[in-house]
């Protein structure tokens, strides 16, 4: 990933913070069969004193079968992400020079992956998710509600998937090689609206842009 160092993020908190953020997750690897790409929920757990992330996939898909236990992976967390107008710079206004450009959130993980089968371990993760998702319901859902047998009949089709974490890169592209004027233009162009990814980016570039 190109990075330079005004983008760089290497605060670990903050890597963090996207991970159970934006938990949709894709994952990268190399296998024998090729190039293999697939897009999953994970969480960010701590496991025997390592960070790991942790998920699941159908066993109907094959991912799981295509890649030995510690082989390589990269996972890729995206955060907040929008367009910006040239529109949104006061300095546009002076002499014209100015493009479009997208401001963006990333976080790149690196580790090693494997697939678990065992029926415990994976009620457990899905424990974990539907806790993990379900705080913001007015009446959370918990694996309670679903009567015992169905979920035993349920954990079969699944594989579980745990990625030790060996590394985490962030990328926090969020106008800081803008001059502060026009910062501050983005921030107030994209305060203007109602979505919540540019009100999000808007708090981002007050964060780490303005000095």
């Amino acid at each position: 990933m190109h990075n330079i160092k005004i983008h760089q993020q290497n605060d670990t908190e903050q890597l963090k913070q996207i991970i159970k953020n934006y938990p949709f997750a894709t994952l990268v690897m190399n296998t024998k069969a090729g190039l293999e790409v697939d897009h999953l929920p994970l969480i960010l757990n701590h496991d025997n004193s390592v960070d790991v992330l942790q998920g699941h996939i159908a066993k109907a898909n094959s991912l799981w079968k295509t890649f030995e236990n510690d082989q390589p992976v990269t996972v890729i967390f995206h955060g907040p992400n929008c367009y910006i107008s040239p529109n949104y710079y006061p300095t546009k206004k002076e002499n014209g020079r100015a493009v479009p450009t997208w401001n963006y959130v990333v976080v790149h993980v690196k580790g090693t992956i494997k697939a678990i089968h065992d029926n415990e371990w994976k009620l457990s993760l899905l424990e974990c998710l539907t806790a993990q998702h379900e705080t913001e319901q007015s009446e959370p859902w918990s694996m309670n509600d679903a009567p015992t047998e169905y979920i035993e009949k349920m954990l079969p089709a699944i594989v579980g998937v745990e990625i030790k974490i060996e590394s985490m890169l962030g990328k926090w592209k969020v106008s800081q090689d803008k001059p502060e004027v026009n910062q501050q233009g983005v921030i107030e162009g994209l305060s203007n609206s109602d979505d919540t990814h540019l009100l999000q980016m808007a708090e981002l570039v007050k964060k780490f842009s303005i000095k």
